[in-house]
């Protein structure tokens, strides 16, 4: 069995005494993992750090069989994100949320291709919190726990949108919402793609793509703690507000 790919590294950790495992996050192939020969070496270890961009062939005697990677880089975004503690808890947490979520060789097409792209704005930091905010958003949806922002939950309209239901991730109008409010998430205009990529909005934002994905996405993949890089990252850019 063989295949070539280029994938989002993942993860790595040390098999053995040269090789190392990894995850990767492809195209056509999903969340896969593969062990590297002699990837503890000085010519390969640099190469296997979270968020860079593979070349990938992968072998294996039989299909289900973890099998071997080849990896060539293509580029490296470690070098970006350790100039900035903010950018690395960025990249920490695209990385472990996906690894997290992503059933083993599923194909997500177009997650992988938001995802390469919100990793490659990485430098940009006047874009990057929104664009992190919206890649969320595209994870809850490819895993199952759209959000439906569009119109209100209760009387249809579509005017005054404040708040989203915990319980089925739909909008709800202020005046609807009534004595309610208080036990519903934010709805802040830039979570639907309106007005200003406002920081606070942003924050807010994230309380609900973080509700869903603790309280929706991680107990229906078993009662999995949600990764500690998703809270990292969200303390360190309410820091900066």
């Amino acid at each position: 069995m063989e295949w070539r790919d280029q994938g989002i590294l993942l993860s790595s950790r040390r098999h053995g005494e040269t090789s190392a495992i990894i995850e990767v996050f492809t195209p056509e192939h999903g969340r896969h993992a593969g062990v590297v020969r002699g990837g503890t070496s000085r010519k390969i270890a640099p190469i296997l750090q979270a968020g860079a961009q593979l070349d990938l062939t992968w072998r294996a005697r039989l299909e289900d069989h973890i099998g071997s990677f080849q990896v060539e880089p293509v580029r490296s975004r470690a070098a970006i994100a350790m100039n900035d503690r903010l950018t690395l808890a960025g990249l920490n947490s695209v990385t472990a949320l996906l690894a997290f979520s992503l059933p083993e060789r599923e194909p997500h097409r177009r997650l992988y291709h938001q995802s390469e792209q919100l990793l490659d704005l990485l430098e940009q930091r006047s874009l990057w919190p929104l664009a992190y905010l919206r890649w969320e958003v595209s994870l809850l949806e490819d895993m199952g726990y759209a959000l439906a922002l569009d119109r209100c939950a209760v009387t249809g309209r579509t005017e005054d949108l404040s708040y989203v239901s915990p319980k089925t991730g739909r909008a709800v109008s202020r005046d609807a919402a009534g004595e309610w409010a208080t036990r519903l998430l934010p709805l802040p205009d830039v979570l639907r793609g309106l007005g200003d990529a406002d920081d606070t909005e942003i924050a807010n934002g994230l309380i609900t793509t973080g509700y869903f994905l603790k309280e929706h996405l991680a107990k229906g993949l078993g009662n999995k703690p949600l990764p500690e890089a998703r809270d990292r990252f969200v303390a360190a850019f309410k820091r900066q507000i």
